[in-house]
C-alpha cells in the first residue's frame, strides 16, 4: 500500500468534479431519472401530468388505454423512442418503435391494428440511416401484423437532437370478456415471466460504451400480440400482463402491487437471467431485475390456470423460456421481496431513477 501513497498524491481529488449517481428528488428541473420509469418519472405522472389532464381514462394508469367507442372495445397507446445508438445487437430504432407499441396494446389483450409514426429529424443526419430506420419499422410492423396508417416529419437544428427521435401511437381491438389491468392481481396468483430477463439493456449498453462479454448479447425485442393471444386461448381470465421494459421486472411489479393492493413474493433461483447478463451485470454493478426487456411480458395467472398457462407459452417461440418466478400474496401489500438463494429474503423497491438511460 506505501507504493500507492506517491501515486495518488501526484493526482489530488478534485470534490469539484464529483457527481451524484443518484438524482435529487427535490430538483426544480428534469433530470435523466425522470424518464427511467421509476419514482420519479411516477412522480412527473402524478404531480404535473395527472393534475394536468386528469380524468376516470388516464387513471387507470395501465400501459396502453382501455376504451369504449361505437360498441367497439378499443385499446389505445402512444410511446416515444429515443434510444442511442440508433442500432444496436438484435435490433434498432426502427422495430423498436414499433414492438414497443404493439407490445402496450398486447398489454391489455388487444390484438392490434394500426399505427402512427412521427419522426424528429436532426439537421445533418444521412437520409441512409433514415432509410435504414424506415425499413426496420416497415418490416417490424409486417412481422407484428399491424400497418403504419399515418405520420408525421419534423426536422429540427443541428445540435437540437440526436439523430432521429420516432413516435408511435397504436390502437388495437380488445376481445369479449377480456379484462387484463394491475387492479386485478389477487393473492394466490401465479406470477409467470415469458423468457430470460436483462438482453435489451445490456445489449444497448454494451455497444454504447464500447464493452465486450465475451459473447454477443441481443436485444430481446419483439412483437408479444401473438403470445398473449396464446396464453388467452388457454384461459380469458388472466388478470395482469405487463411488458417490462423501463425499471426492467422490479418496476413492473412494484407498480402492480401498488396498483392492486397486494404484495408480490418471488423465488431468486426461478428468475431466469442469462449467464452473459449475470456476468454483464455483475462487472456493470447493475441488477438484472431492474435492466429493462423489450420481448418480454410477465403476467398475473389464476393458480388454477397456472400450468396451463406455462405449457402454452413453452410450445411458442417466444416463451420456450417461460417460467414460474414467485406469488401474489396478502401480505406486505404494495411491495415486492425476493427470496434468495442463501435463504434470506430482500426487498426489491421501485427505483428511483434509471440504471441506464436512452434504452427505449
Amino acid at each position: 500500500m506505501a507504493e500507492l501513497a506517491p501515486a495518488a498524491a501526484e493526482a489530488p481529488v478534485d470534490p469539484v468534479n464529483w457527481t451524484c449517481p443518484v438524482p435529487l428528488r427535490d430538483q426544480p428541473v428534469v433530470v435523466m431519472g425522470h424518464g427511467g420509469g421509476g419514482t420519479l418519472s411516477a412522480e412527473l405522472i402524478q404531480d404535473i401530468f395527472a393534475p394536468a389532464y386528469g380524468n376516470p381514462v388516464l387513471a387507470a394508469m395501465g400501459d396502453s388505454a382501455v376504451l369504449h367507442l361505437g360498441g367497439a372495445r378499443l385499446a389505445f397507446s402512444t410511446d416515444s423512442y429515443v434510444v442511442r445508438p440508433l442500432f444496436f445487437p438484435g435490433g434498432s430504432l426502427g422495430d423498436l418503435a414499433v414492438n414497443g407499441t404493439v407490445n402496450d396494446l398486447a398489454m391489455s389483450g388487444a390484438r392490434p391494428a394500426y399505427l402512427s409514426a412521427a419522426f424528429v429529424l436532426e439537421e445533418g443526419v444521412e437520409l441512409a440511416v433514415v432509410d435504414r430506420i424506415a425499413r426496420a419499422m416497415g418490416a417490424a410492423a409486417e412481422a407484428a401484423g399491424v400497418t403504419v396508417a399515418t405520420g408525421d416529419t419534423k426536422v429540427v437544428e443541428a445540435g437540437h437532437g440526436d439523430g432521429v427521435y420516432v413516435t408511435t401511437a397504436g390502437v388495437g381491438l380488445v376481445p369479449e370478456g377480456v379484462d387484463i389491468r394491475p387492479q386485478r392481481a389477487r393473492p394466490g396468483d401465479a406470477v409467470i415471466v415469458s423468457g430470460p430477463i436483462g438482453l435489451h439493456g445490456v445489449a444497448v449498453m454494451s455497444v454504447r460504451e464500447g464493452l465486450e462479454f465475451g459473447v454477443e448479447i441481443a436485444s430481446d425485442t419483439a412483437p408479444l400480440a401473438d403470445l398473449v393471444a396464446t396464453m388467452l386461448a388457454v384461459t380469458p381470465d388472466v388478470h395482469v400482463l405487463r411488458d417490462p421494459t423501463r425499471g426492467g421486472l422490479a418496476a413492473s411489479l412494484n407498480e402492480i402491487a401498488r396498483a392492486s393492493g397486494t404484495g408480490v413474493r418471488l423465488a431468486e433461483r426461478a428468475i431466469p437471467v442469462p449467464e452473459a447478463v449475470a456476468n454483464a451485470c455483475g462487472f456493470l454493478g447493475l441488477d438484472p431485475l431492474y435492466v429493462a426487456n423489450e420481448g418480454r411480458l410477465v403476467a398475473f395467472v389464476p393458480p388454477a390456470d397456472a400450468e396451463a398457462v406455462l405449457d402454452a407459452l413453452h410450445a411458442h417461440p417466444q416463451g420456450v423460456g417461460a417460467a414460474l418466478i414467485g406469488e401474489c400474496v396478502a401480505e406486505h401489500p404494495g411491495m415486492v421481496v425476493v427470496a434468495t438463494g442463501l435463504g434470506g429474503t430482500r426487498v426489491v423497491d421501485l427505483p428511483l431513477g434509471e440504471q441506464l438511460p436512452r434504452i427505449c
